[in-house]
Parts: structure tokens; C-alpha cells; sequence
């Protein structure tokens, strides 16, 4: 029952889901940044590629061990063609400096080992090479981020292992990068889901 869950009912749930204006938004401004060599991790059903420039892009690689045929269907209508990695992002298959720009949307939440896979985006980044991202994470009010511990144990369970309560910048300073751009805010919607991280981290 799990693995159905799993692989037939939770990326329409998920599909559906960030395609909500308030987790849509921000792709707007942020995807047109890409250019280069580009890998997504958690290109998923591929939400982020109507956003792309495909002028801009030298290749486009998407990391997912669940990457949906929707992603495929996106890119053919976006007019790009992706390379797809049914791999976790703890371990990218590609040398040191590879890409150019790394994108994550939503993504670094999931991730079970988020240090690994954050010194692996780095590691395959070219040096000045940047991370675009857009993530939800910890909401700096107290009494929402007591929510969020409590409830992520059980939240993550059912969500495709989204952690509510990630503190983003701290991750990817922790890392390594050095953060150029950071916006965060609540966006509308319930408050336990909603505190956005949007910004460029850079590759020293």
C-alpha cells in the first residue's frame, strides 16, 4: 500500500501542490537566472521547466529516484531537452565542476541526508558557479516553529519526507556556500508550510 502511495497517488498530490500560486511564484523570478551547464535536483514532475530559458542553457540535467513522465511531457511543451538522473542527490554521478548552476525548488526539504547531498551540489559546481533555490522551511515565530518540530515526525511520514522545519541558510552555509541573494517571508497559505527561503548561493 505504501509503494503505491508512494509512486501513484503522492506526485499528483505533490504535482498539485506546488503548482498552487503560493509555492508557484517565485519560479517566475528565479528560474530565468539559469544558464550554462544546469542540473535540477528534484526536477519531480518538472514544475520548474515551463520557467527556463532555453537560449540561456548549454545542457539541462534532472536529478529525481522518482523523476514522473509529466517532467518529460513539461520539457517537450518548454521546447528543452533534459537529461534525466533517477538518482538521489547524496550521490551525483558527474566530476568535480561540472555544472555551471545548480536549481532546487522544493526539494532540500525531502532530501534524507541534506548535508551529503549539499556537499555534492557544491562539489560539482564550477568554481563562481551558483545554487538557485526556493525552499520552505523554518518560520522564525516561536510558536510556528514549535509546530513544526512537532508535527515533521509525522508530516514527513505522509509528505515524500519533507521536514517543516529546516533552517535553509544554515544549511547552505554549513556547506560551504556563500549566500549572494536571501529573501524570506510568509507567503499566503498555513503558516507551518509557508515561510520561503528564495535566493542565489554561490561557489567559492
Amino acid at each position: 500500500m505504501k509503494h503505491f502511495y508512494d509512486t501513484c497517488v503522492l506526485p499528483h498530490v505533490i504535482d498539485f501542490a506546488c503548482g498552487l500560486p503560493t509555492f508557484e511564484r517565485g519560479r517566475i523570478d528565479l528560474l530565468p537566472e539559469a544558464s550554462g551547464r544546469v542540473l535540477e535536483i528534484g526536477m519531480g514532475t518538472g514544475r520548474n521547466l515551463p520557467y527556463y530559458q532555453p537560449e540561456k542553457l548549454t545542457c539541462l540535467c534532472g536529478l529525481d529516484p522518482g523523476l514522473h513522465p509529466k517532467a518529460e511531457q513539461r520539457a517537450k511543451a518548454a521546447g528543452l531537452v533534459i537529461l534525466p538522473m533517477p538518482l538521489s542527490a547524496e550521490r551525483i554521478p558527474m566530476q568535480d565542476h561540472s555544472f555551471d548552476c545548480v536549481v532546487s525548488t522544493y526539494t532540500l526539504c525531502t532530501i534524507p541526508d541534506i548535508g551529503a547531498a549539499l556537499k555534492e551540489v557544491y562539489r560539482v559546481l564550477a568554481p563562481g558557479g551558483r545554487l538557485l533555490f526556493l525552499e520552505h522551511g523554518a518560520a522564525p515565530e516561536h510558536n510556528v516553529r514549535r509546530w513544526q518540530d512537532r508535527i515533521t515526525p509525522y508530516w514527513k511520514a505522509v509528505a515524500g519526507g519533507c521536514h517543516l522545519n529546516r533552517e535553509m541558510p544554515a544549511l547552505l552555509q554549513a556547506a560551504g556556500f556563500r549566500i549572494d541573494r536571501l529573501t524570506q517571508r510568509f507567503s499566503p497559505g498555513p503558516r507551518l508550510l509557508t515561510y520561503l527561503y528564495t535566493g542565489v548561493a554561490f561557489r567559492d
